[in-house]
């Protein structure tokens, strides 16, 4: 699908816009310049996420960064270049959610609902607990720190060798 979106922005005329960069540029369209933590907050996204997606906007034209009154706080505000593609940003939004409610449609399960419902059960269990259950031994419950595998001999062999007639001896 991002393939797919990649090619609708090149066929928008926005060749290398990313897709990361939609919900930013709309919110900041909207809201006006934000600091990267109020941002990360506002799209829902981790702080690190927004931070490398600004400073990628930033070294394609479509953002600027700036120092905040705290100078660990950086503000991003969209640059001309950014404001000018936001009308064509928003039909193109509303015409993917339209897209994608339609393909909702022809499934037996909505995509959407799906996403949803692994979205919260990792959410009551994270992947890194059931990778854990999984291997035992491999990485020890939530809140311990183990040994890197190459100082723990034992848990290079917790894993299984997905080639078995070949062996590391």
């Amino acid at each position: 699908m991002e393939a797919d979106l990649a090619a609708v922005y090149t066929d928008l005329g926005l060749d290398g816009f990313r897709l990361r960069y939609v919900p930013v540029v709309l919110h900041l369209a909207d809201a006006g310049p934000r600091a990267i933590r109020d941002l990360a907050a506002a799209i829902g996204v981790t702080h690190s996420a927004v931070s490398q997606t600004v400073a990628q906007m930033a070294r394609d034209g479509l953002a600027v960064l700036t120092p905040g009154e705290d100078a660990r706080q950086r503000i991003v505000r969209l640059t001309p270049e950014a404001e000018r593609v936001v009308p064509v940003l928003r039909a193109e939004w509303e015409a993917t959610s339209r897209a994608a409610a339609d393909l909702d449609a022809e499934l037996p399960y909505p995509l959407s609902r799906l996403v949803d419902e692994a979205l919260a059960a990792l959410r009551d269990r994270p992947l890194r607990d059931r990778v854990a259950d999984a291997a035992p031994g491999l990485i020890p419950p939530a809140g311990g720190r183990p040994a890197p595998p190459a100082v723990r001999p034992s848990a290079a062999r917790a894993v299984p060798n997905p080639h078995p007639r070949e062996t590391s001896e």
